[in-house]
């Protein structure tokens, strides 16, 4: 385990579209294909000690989003071949044992990792109801190792600012997590 931080893509962004297939259905989703209040994306994968840490409040999250008008999207873009615990069997099953509502996306070729410049598992965007990006960064301050409850408080309280037409509180703090497993040779040149 690589502990990798956000690169943190610049606030105003305009969201990068995609159309990848859900792992939980086969069928494909699409950002444009979509109309929402606001819109997050996750990159996440099945096997990353933190993601599986805060698997239960990405559920309720999710749960949340959908109530709100909020579109959710998982990402998986974990090179499947040398980590196949991230194929999208595995996702699948990992999106049914804990109730994930939002579609669970793969991202085989990583193109849109590479579009939001991903880093991380997990790794949050979220854009307003025009696509501009409006906070990226951790989902709250809980990790493995710290005993803090995993809460969701800091994309909570973006979601919350997005969604009465404030802007997300200040600081932003990068997410930490396991780092984007890049097929070889394929690795992005926004690091360092």
């Amino acid at each position: 385990m690589v502990l990798t931080p956000s690169q943190m893509l610049p606030l105003g962004t305009l969201a990068p579209d995609f159309d990848l297939p859900d792992a939980t259905d086969g069928r494909r989703r699409s950002l444009s294909g979509t109309d929402a209040k606001a819109y997050l994306v996750a990159f996440i994968c099945s096997h990353c000690p933190f993601v599986k840490h805060i698997r239960e409040g990405l559920a309720a999250l999710g749960r949340d989003c959908e109530a709100r008008g909020v579109a959710m999207f998982a990402i998986n873009s974990n090179d499947i071949e040398r980590y196949p615990n991230d194929g999208p069997e595995a996702m699948a099953a990992e999106a049914r044992a804990h109730g994930y509502v939002f579609p669970y996306l793969l991202d085989e070729t990583q193109s849109v990792a590479r579009a939001y410049r991903a880093a991380c598992t997990p790794d949050f965007y979220l854009f307003d109801g025009a696509r501009r990006l409006v906070y990226r960064g951790q989902l709250d301050g809980s990790r493995p190792s710290n005993n803090v409850p995993v809460t969701g408080a800091d994309l909570r309280a973006a979601i919350d600012a997005t969604l009465a037409g404030q802007p997300a509180p200040e600081p932003q703090r990068p997410s930490i997590g396991c780092n984007i497993k890049w097929r070889p040779g394929h690795e992005p040149d926004y690091f360092g």
